[in-house]
């Protein structure tokens, strides 16, 4: 079972058992697809029925058959939710799963390896890759046209253009 980190529910709604999730996917409405979700209860995955989705402002309120009422979704409260990827469906092109990004060498046109991508952030205007050197700081590198050329997830590498004024932003 190939899952993907999709969201992480933040707080209980209302007396029913609803819950409050932070979506983790640039396309929230992805979530009326999935029929259900996975959480991690010590080091086995429950799975959880998606019974109805609400949104709120960035956030959504979603039912679980198996969660009825307030102190029982108490207990889900700070848990990652999973799905499967092949639910999830097809990106489209350009666009990466975050899990798929992360361990990706960093290399420059010339073929020298930087380092490897261990986290992935959102500003607003673009992601911003966190790149792991080894004896340095870690590099913040901006997902943008002129830097980065080129994402191959087969070869394990993304390529990249290393403008003047990148290295300080160490």
């Amino acid at each position: 079972m190939d899952l993907l980190e999709v969201g992480k529910i933040v707080n209980t709604h209302g007396l029913r058992g609803e819950v409050k999730v932070v979506p983790w996917t640039d396309y929230p409405e992805v979530f009326e697809d999935i029929d259900f979700v996975y959480v991690k209860k010590k080091s086995e995955y429950e799975r959880l029925d998606v019974k109805g989705i609400k949104y709120q402002k960035n956030n959504l309120i979603v039912r679980f058959s198996q969660i009825t009422d307030i102190n029982m979704a108490e207990k889900y409260k700070n848990q990652v939710i999973y799905a499967e990827r092949e639910i999830l469906g097809e990106l489209p092109d350009g666009v990466y799963y975050i899990a798929d990004l992360i361990g990706l060498d960093i290399v420059t046109e010339d073929g020298e390896k930087i380092g490897t991508v261990s986290d992935v952030f959102n500003t607003g205007s673009n992601d911003i890759y966190e790149v792991k050197r080894e004896g340095k700081k870690n590099l913040l590198l901006p997902v943008i046209d002129d830097v980065v050329l080129n994402i191959d997830v087969e070869g394990g590498k993304i390529t990249v253009r290393m403008m003047d004024g990148l290295e300080d932003l160490a």
